[in-house]
C-alpha cells in the first residue's frame, strides 16, 4: 500500500450538517430564509469554504447561483437536471461519494436532505435562534440518545437572540 492511500485511510471523513433553525425548528418558507443575521452568513461562509457544499434541488434554486469556492453536489430525482458549477447527483449516498477526499462535506439543505443526512452525519453546526417562526420546511428533532451539545456560543443581532451549536454523535 502506498504511503497515499495510507494517509488517506488513518484521515476519517467528517459529514457535517450545518443549518439555522427557529425555535420551533423551521429552516424556511416558501423556498426562503425567515431570518438575516450577517454574522451567521460570515460563519457559514467560513465553514463550508473550500468544501464540498451538499444540497437539495429546492435550496441550490433558492440561491442566486452555485456558491463560489465550494464543490456544489445537488441532490435530486431529475434525471435531466443541470446547472452551471454543480454536479448533480440522484441519493444523498452519491452525493457524499462525489465530495470525493474531501474530509469534511457539509449538508446544507433543505429538509428532506436533512432527514435523510441525520442518520449518516457526524457532526452538526446549528445555529438557534430563539424565537418561533412560521414555516413551511423543518429541521429533524435532534436525538438527545444519539447527540451531546458539544460547543455553545450565544449571540444577539436585532434584539435576535440566537446560538451557535455544536453536536458530535454520540459513539457506541
Amino acid at each position: 500500500m502506498t504511503s497515499q492511500k495510507k494517509l488517506k485511510l488513518s484521515k476519517k471523513r467528517i459529514i457535517t450538517i450545518i443549518a439555522a433553525i427557529s425555535e420551533n425548528r423551521v429552516l424556511g418558507n416558501e423556498n426562503k430564509l425567515i431570518w438575516h443575521l450577517p454574522e451567521d452568513l460570515k460563519r457559514f461562509k467560513r465553514l463550508t469554504s473550500g468544501h464540498a457544499i451538499i444540497m437539495g434541488r429546492k435550496t441550490f434554486e433558492s440561491l442566486p447561483k452555485a456558491l463560489p469556492d465550494r464543490h456544489n453536489i445537488v441532490v435530486t430525482k431529475n434525471k435531466q437536471f443541470s446547472a452551471e458549477g454543480v454536479t448533480a447527483c440522484h441519493s444523498l449516498i452519491e452525493a457524499i461519494e462525489a465530495s470525493g477526499d474531501d474530509l469534511q462535506p457539509f449538508i446544507i439543505g433543505g429538509g428532506q436532505i436533512y432527514q435523510q443526512a441525520i442518520k449518516l452525519a457526524d457532526k452538526i453546526e446549528l445555529t438557534k435562534i430563539y424565537k418561533s417562526f412560521d414555516g413551511d420546511v423543518f429541521f429533524p428533532k435532534i436525538d438527545s440518545k444519539l447527540w451531546y451539545l458539544d460547543k455553545e456560543e450565544q449571540h444577539e443581532h436585532s434584539n435576535l437572540k440566537y446560538s451557535y451549536l455544536t453536536y458530535l454523535k454520540i459513539s457506541k
